[in-house]
């Protein structure tokens, strides 16, 4: 008894899962663009928004320092382990690999011990400040999907300032501000993520929580994507439909998630106490072994993948569309404006599919003072009738049984043969429309 029961319990299983299938495990994923489904009309697209899977970018920036020759090593120098004074025989030799400390080892996956990591000169002109920017460009506009994570060899700077670009760095917002003593430094009062809510997601915030000078486990500082995520789509980020209606319907709080560029701006390196140690200059310098940024290449819903090709990030445009971002209708498909893809309905989205231009096409289909729908039809757009049940035709001027053969005597009074052959050709040039309208 109990055998059968379980045979009967899988096999329902395995019916609903046959019937689940084309749906994925967890909603909103959008990873595919379109599917052939079965019509009156036959065999046709459904387009559905998509979106290319988060990956780590960090494979695809360029990264540039200012001043550019702030990295250790030209001259060799040496410098003290994390900050001590009294073990100062570390060299860094730009001309010696194994000694050497560029800024690709920021991005690079950990092989040499020690961990290898990017650093600066030393604080050697003290007073004058020691600030760095650290640029990483995409030429490609991405979408941040996880915690930015930046981790220091040195101790973590005393202040700090996160930044992003959203037109290829002519222009700079900021992200975060990071500091000991945030009301010094930028005259704000501390706070972190915690105390933001839905409503002051978007507030630019000064943090003190990772800003310890040179404890055992302090190399890490955050930029919390996630636990903003989590005001929408809640703490284990189960509910993302809650998130994407949210980022659907807030251009600011999708375009907050939104870069081309980051900028890290080191504005003073880690001291540890209130005065610089000015017989100790070469305990004081920037270091970063890792920084992780993940995201997905912004394709406005539009593609499921982003090629990188000499050097350049591309989203592989569907539903008609063009550009490196997907962000303009192909030529003789510009029938109505280009429009991003939407996140709702869930779980497949709108594609908002650029449709045919009426020039590319012709003469109107259809409108309502020369070439009116026949039988009850509807122009939609001027560009297709919308045939009553039992009739066909560009303007629905044909019964569905001629086609099928089916129709008494009598009522054969269609199109000429040639008149015909214009027809259907006419019809599958409008044949890419046709999920649109319905």
């Amino acid at each position: 008894m109990y055998l059968s029961r379980f045979l009967s319990i899988h096999a329902l299983w395995v019916t609903v899962s046959s019937v689940m299938q084309p749906y994925p495990l967890v909603w909103g994923h959008y990873d595919v663009c379109k599917t052939q489904i079965y019509t009156e009309e036959g065999k046709v697209w459904d387009y559905m928004a998509c979106q290319p899977e988060s990956t780590d970018m960090t494979k695809y920036l360029k990264v540039k320092l200012d001043p550019p020759d702030i990295t250790c090593g030209d001259p060799p120098e040496t410098f003290c382990a994390m900050g001590n004074p009294y073990m100062c025989n570390n060299e860094c030799d730009a001309s010696t690999p194994e000694l050497a400390h560029p800024p690709e080892l920021m991005f690079d996956f950990e092989g040499r011990h020690p961990s290898t990591f990017w650093q600066s000169a030393t604080w050697k002109e003290y007073p004058k400040p020691l600030q760095v920017n650290i640029t990483l460009s995409w030429s490609k506009t991405i979408e941040l999907t996880d915690n930015i994570v930046i981790t220091f060899e040195s101790g973590r700077p005393d202040q700090m300032i996160l930044e992003k670009s959203l037109d290829y760095g002519r222009t700079w917002q900021p992200y975060q501000y990071y500091a000991t003593d945030c009301l010094d430094a930028f005259h704000m009062d501390p706070k972190s993520v915690k105390d933001l809510s839905q409503h002051t997601v978007l507030e630019i915030i000064c943090t003190e929580e990772y800003s310890t000078g040179y404890t055992t486990n302090s190399k890490i500082i955050h930029f919390e994507i996630k636990d903003r995520f989590a005001f929408f789509a809640g703490p284990r980020l189960r509910n993302m439909a809650s998130l994407y209606g949210q980022l659907d319907t807030t251009k600011k709080l999708r375009d907050f998630f939104t870069v081309t560029d980051l900028r890290i701006r080191l504005l003073r390196p880690a001291v540890g106490e209130i005065f610089v140690d000015e017989l100790h200059l070469a305990r004081y310098f920037y270091a970063i072994s890792d920084i992780k940024v993940r995201g997905r290449c912004k394709c406005n819903l539009h593609a499921t993948v982003c090629v990188y090709d000499n050097s350049k990030l591309t989203c592989e445009c569907e539903h008609n569309t063009t550009g490196p971002d997907c962000g303009k209708c192909k030529k003789n498909y510009q029938g109505r404006p280009w429009s991003p893809g939407s996140y709702l309905p869930i779980p497949k989205g709108t594609a908002n599919t650029c449709i045919p231009s009426i020039s590319s096409i012709g003469t109107n289909v259809c409108d309502n003072e020369l070439l009116h729908c026949q039988n009850g039809g509807t122009c939609h757009n001027n560009v297709r009738c919308l045939c009553p049940a039992a009739y066909t035709g560009i303007l629905c001027e044909k019964l569905r049984c001629e086609e099928a053969g089916s129709c008494g005597s009598g009522s054969g009074q269609g199109a000429s043969p040639h008149g015909s052959r214009a027809l259907l050709l006419l019809t599958t040039l409008l044949g890419t429309a046709s999920p649109l309208v319905f």
